[in-house]
């Protein structure tokens, strides 16, 4: 039987002054305290995640790089600020050097209600090939994962077609932590629902 394969997740974080624009109608330090938030509710659902052996930061705020850091996290520059696929790629050539038996997945940062336990599951259902989860709308991506020969993600707009066109296998089941990505006010209703993690809970003042 082959051994089920371990992986090393890369999360994009975007600079916290420009992060989560989308959220309209809030104040500017509000705003990059729910980015904040949101990245580290994420982490740490990640790093409680069984099958997840590291995790790779990518961003330029190096203020909250150490923060992330002292969380158990490798943090590396943005390689490509401008072009979030073109950084993901290097990371994973990254990560492959640092760690070679390593499956790379690329995984959003905006999933404040990220359980272990729905990341877990998609992990365990990863093909041998690439494969990605769409999130709640259906038309984006929250997570993308393949083989370093083959890892070429597509997140933008309509990535998760863009993602099937490429021959990425779609991973079904309910996920709902998993798919709810943050982009506006409505899904941050919608996370609350579902219950957040501790830091925008606090943020939120849901604690």
């Amino acid at each position: 039987m082959p051994e089920s394969p371990r992986f090393v997740v890369l999360v994009p974080v975007k600079t916290l002054a420009l992060a989560k624009s989308r959220l309209t109608g809030l104040p500017d330090e509000r705003r990059q305290d729910l980015a904040a938030a949101f990245a580290q509710d994420t982490i740490a659902a990640v790093l409680d995640t069984t099958l997840v052996e590291r995790v790779m930061v990518l961003t330029d705020d190096f203020r909250f790089a150490d923060k992330l850091a002292s969380a158990g996290c490798t943090v590396i520059p943005d390689g490509a600020s401008d072009d979030l696929n073109a950084s993901l790629r290097q990371a994973a050539a990254e990560a492959h050097r640092r760690w070679p038996r390593l499956r790379p997945v690329a995984l959003a940062a905006d999933l404040p209600a990220l359980k272990a336990v729905d990341l877990s599951q998609a992990l365990a259902e990863v093909p041998s090939g690439p494969a990605y989860v769409a999130d709640h709308a259906g038309s984006g991506t929250t997570l993308y994962t393949a083989s370093y020969a083959e890892f070429a993600p597509s997140f933008g707009n309509d990535s998760a077609a863009e993602h099937a066109r490429a021959g990425a296998t779609s991973i079904d089941g309910d996920l709902p932590t998993l798919r709810l990505d943050v982009d506006d006010v409505g899904d941050l209703g919608r996370a609350l629902s579902l219950g957040v993690g501790i830091h925008t809970a606090a943020v939120t003042g849901r604690v």
